[in-house]
């Protein structure tokens, strides 16, 4: 009999924010995402929440690291709040991880902790845990879906993303990459992201957003233009 598998969210579904998931095989815990949510208008004195920390506290002896699937706070700004209760090594792309250390840094915690950078495309054993991180495009660069070789099968979480086919960086999502595995060992569980699946049409371009800026400076010139922007979007 194959050894069980188990998939456990402590935040982010049916939400947006606070992402965190555990993956476990062979009695031990992997981390997927450890994120924040901002407060509602109806929360005052609230600054942010957190996950709910509860089964990771009462299994503390168990986790083996946590995997960040980008750098948005969302999937990353609990980690420093979890590593005042326990210690892990923490994997992810190398901006991800340099996201998240300013957190862990400001907090103090960045002593409890490894920051360990993976690669596009890599495949690595942590622990019980065999884990390829497939690059995946998304408005914050270098991010990864990760997809677990369980004994149970392949454990596919996409991560946030958008299929957007002239990024700046030309960095693509690895669809090809995610079709072997279907086609291959065969997905046995998928766990996707699902903001805004309800909408009709789709996300245009992030390399459409040049053209859009260019014309409004066009058509300012000799004026001060004031632009705006999401702090994790590098490319604009």
């Amino acid at each position: 009999m194959a050894e069980p598998v188990k998939v456990v969210f402590l935040g982010g579904l049916g939400e947006i924010g606070r992402n965190c998931a555990c993956i476990e095989v062979g009695g031990r815990i992997a981390i997927l995402d450890c994120g924040i949510m901002f407060p509602d208008a109806d929360m005052p004195g609230v600054d942010l929440v957190l996950p709910d920390f509860t089964y990771l506290r009462e299994n503390a002896h168990r986790v083996e690291a946590a995997l960040v699937t980008h750098g948005h706070e969302d999937h990353t700004g609990g980690l420093a709040f979890l590593l005042r209760e326990m210690s892990f090594p923490i994997y992810g792309s190398e901006l991800s991880l340099g996201l998240a250390r300013n957190r862990i840094e400001e907090a103090g915690m960045l002593d409890r902790t490894q920051l360990i950078p993976v690669a596009d495309g890599e495949r690595r054993r942590i622990g019980p845990f065999d884990v390829e991180f497939i690059p995946v495009t998304h408005s914050v660069p270098h991010g990864f879906a990760t997809a677990f070789h369980t004994p149970q099968g392949v454990i596919l979480h996409t991560g946030d993303f958008k299929l957007d086919l002239t990024p700046v960086d030309g960095r693509l999502t690895d669809l090809a990459r995610i079709g072997a595995i279907s086609n291959g060992p065969g997905i046995r569980l998928m766990l996707s992201d699902s903001t805004n699946a309800e909408e009709p049409g789709y996300t245009a371009s992030e390399s459409s957003i040049g053209e859009v800026l260019r014309r409004l400076f066009e058509a300012h010139e000799g004026k001060r233009i004031i632009v705006t922007c999401f702090a994790s979007h590098i490319h604009r």
